[in-house]
């Protein structure tokens, strides 16, 4: 559901980008108050594995594909705030360093994916768990939760694209929700497997301890959640489904397509390490390149946010979380 350069007009991308830096600037600022240097890697990780899990497309109904967009995944082990950083720092590389998703359209993917898809998929967790007790109405929070977030992006991305007169929203939206709900039904299945492995690991994930620094190191899931998306990126990616994704198969059908455009050079488009010339490898080094480069930038983001609140703080232990972010 990354949307190119050209899809969106003028006004469309000046109000797009204006909430999503108010919407990421509030998520810096509640994961400063909330983040201690034991959570910092747990955010690195969670970007690296949302990065390398979105270049497996996998494939749904009608020729079209899908992947795991893993906000309300993240949202729900760290918060929404972090789900939304994570995000962030996952379509920025994603944009400059491989042209998925349009420079101009940055702000619009932020917002769809990082803000409304992330912080819609926990309201929603957090309403069935409440009223589903236990692990079961967790699981099940997650899972239904990762759906609607999916289906509520894709419903973000048809207004912004009708209100671009890009295509009519009578037309963009029963299409975008259509076939997002298809790929939504995976999004669900994956994120609650994904959630219950990780509470077997780290039950404490999720309880508001590990942004406090009342939780335990990260130590116990580095070598799985790093195992895992270097195996995602580098041996699967390559493997992945070439059918085009949800926004792509709707522009085909209603003759948008050929709109899209790319406004800024890549240093490594479409996913494949220059200079390679079989195609498996060029794409695994390329997952390699941008698993790294999330994976590290996360970590300089969490370890600034986390050192600029310790000396705000005088050295003094970070509040305790919201029970609401």
């Amino acid at each position: 559901m990354h949307i190119p350069d050209n899809f969106l007009d003028a006004k469309t991308v000046g109000v797009t980008s204006a909430l999503a830096a108010g919407a990421v600037a509030l998520a810096l600022r509640e994961a400063r108050r909330q983040l201690s240097p034991a959570g910092v890697p747990l955010l690195g990780l969670s970007a690296a594995f949302v990065f390398a899990a979105q270049m497996v497309n996998f494939p749904v109904l009608g020729g079209t594909s899908g992947h795991l967009a893993g906000g309300t995944l993240v949202a729900v082990l760290l918060g929404p705030a972090a789900a939304v950083v994570v995000l962030t720092t996952v379509l920025v590389v994603q944009c400059v360093l491989f042209a998925d998703g349009g420079v101009t359209a940055l702000g619009a993917n932020i917002l769809n994916l990082g803000v409304v898809g992330a912080v819609s998929g926990w309201v929603v967790y957090r309403g069935v768990s409440r009223w589903m007790r236990g692990m079961a109405g967790r699981v099940a929070g997650v899972a239904f939760g990762a759906w609607c977030s999916i289906v509520l992006a894709a419903v973000a991305c048809s207004l912004e694209l009708a209100w671009s007169r890009t295509v009519a929203l009578s037309v963009a939206l029963p299409a975008m929700v259509g076939i997002h709900a298809v790929i939504g039904l995976a999004e669900g299945l994956i994120s609650a497997l994904v959630y219950r492995a990780v509470m077997q690991v780290r039950p404490d994930l999720g309880e508001g301890t590990v942004f406090t620094g009342v939780g335990r190191r990260a130590d116990p899931v580095w070598a799985w959640g790093l195992g895992v998306s270097l195996v995602l990126a580098v041996l699967l990616a390559p493997w992945a489904s070439s059918w085009p994704d949800g926004l792509e198969r709707v522009a085909e059908r209603f003759g948008f397509a050929e709109r899209a455009t790319t406004a800024a050079w890549a240093p490594i488009p479409d996913y494949e390490l220059p200079g390679i010339p079989w195609s498996a490898l060029a794409v695994g080094m390329a997952g390699l390149v941008g698993t790294a480069v999330v994976f590290g930038l996360a970590m300089w983001l969490g370890r600034t946010l986390a050192r600029t609140e310790s000396r705000r703080a005088g050295g003094q232990k970070p509040p305790e979380a919201s029970p609401l972010v």
